[in-house]
């Protein structure tokens, strides 16, 4: 029998900003000396840059590295007044877009030499040297530029005329594996390319690299995931709290019998009597469909397991735990990591994070 419905108040996405500056503090701990450049693109992985980078300067944070232009300007934006910041644009220089990088105050991070020549074309019609960050490629094949590449940049001096190299920088493809032959590979090269720059800041490392040791932290690292709760290995780790809580509420208590089929198709049949919550959230609301069968909700001080997940609703086994409709079931959050719902759809957590609607109500705590 199913018990009475109610009007859903539909999912909360709490941030917990205290969360935030305690991991920023385990971040800037083990990293033991280099500066912490907090990288928010994507509105801070979906969690709201204006906020974030508010509580992340408050906390020392004087760095930041966005993906978009129109991130930086953003983010600028919400720093002002009051809180001068370096932030650094990952897509680089793209033509047109010159003046609107120096309203911002933004340093693009070159990665061609195509946006190297739009960047010392700039500097040269400037009257002075264009500060720019200049992204190596390290062994991932991405973005930056080639060691020849590299290379020839430095013996060709016109080509490095109007722009001020502040910053060299590149990316680890495998720093969640630390016995990964491919990190020592890629210091490697990265040791040689910053050679070629001696009077710049450096910087490999992201979440994951903070923790491969001081050999991998230079000047800089560019915390991203692990700054949100994000695990550097893409599992839980208890040094880092969370900072998204999805919550929603249980719309519906239901018993069902063997034989039952459980929403769409027929892959879910119920083999025992069971016992579940229809809770108000679903894909819609950043609970990936895939991690329906292997991802847990937390509810009455208990794992719950899941056992579908649609658009606007998911169902979820109760055991004998009393509920009533209304009460908050925990989706993400301290009791539910993000880690753990990503594996259980085969994900990671940058892409559940960025995947939290704009549908949730959005409730900051600690904000200044």
């Amino acid at each position: 029998m199913s018990g009475p419905l109610i009007a859903p108040s539909g999912a909360r996405l709490t941030i917990d900003l205290d969360a935030l500056a305690h991991n920023h503090a385990l971040l800037r701990s083990e990293a033991a000396g280099a500066e912490v450049a907090p990288v928010l693109k994507s509105d801070a992985y979906g969690l709201g840059a204006g906020p974030v980078g508010r509580r992340l300067w408050a906390e020392g944070a004087r760095s930041f590295f966005v993906a978009r232009l129109t991130e930086g300007e953003a983010l600028r934006a919400a720093l002002t007044p009051g809180r001068p910041a370096a932030i650094y644009v990952l897509d680089g220089l793209t033509e047109g877009a010159e003046d609107r990088l120096a309203a911002a105050a933004l340093t693009p991070v070159i990665s061609s030499l195509s946006q190297m020549a739009l960047a010392a074309a700039r500097g040269a019609r400037d009257g002075r040297p264009l500060p720019v960050a200049l992204n190596i490629d390290t062994g991932m094949s991405r973005q930056g530029l080639t060691a020849e590449e590299t290379r020839a940049v430095v013996q060709s001096l016109d080509r490095l005329r109007g722009l001020d190299v502040g910053l060299v920088m590149s990316h680890l493809g495998s720093a969640g594996e630390p016995g990964n032959p491919r990190n020592a590979a890629q210091l490697a090269r990265f040791l040689e390319a910053r050679a070629l720059f001696p009077q710049a800041c450096a910087s490999l490392s992201a979440s994951a690299g903070v923790f491969l040791g001081a050999d991998y932290r230079f000047d800089l690292v560019r915390p991203g995931v692990s700054l949100f709760g994000g695990g550097p290995r893409e599992r839980p780790d208890p040094r880092l709290k969370a900072v998204a809580t999805l919550t929603a509420p249980i719309l519906d208590v239901r018993n069902l019998r063997p034989g039952d089929v459980v929403g769409y198709g027929e892959s879910v049949r119920i083999e025992t009597p069971t016992r579940v919550a229809v809770v108000g959230a679903g894909y819609t609301d950043g609970v990936i469909r895939a991690a329906r069968g292997g991802a847990n909700a937390w509810f009455a001080g208990a794992p719950r397991r899941i056992l579908i997940i649609n658009m606007d609703i998911l169902v979820m086994e109760l055991g004998d735990a009393p509920a009533e409709m209304g009460e908050p079931v925990e989706l993400i959050g301290p009791n539910a990591p993000v880690d753990d719902l990503a594996a259980a759809g085969g994900t990671v957590a940058h892409e559940i994070l960025v995947r939290l609607s704009r549908r949730a109500e959005r409730l900051y705590l600690g904000e200044v």
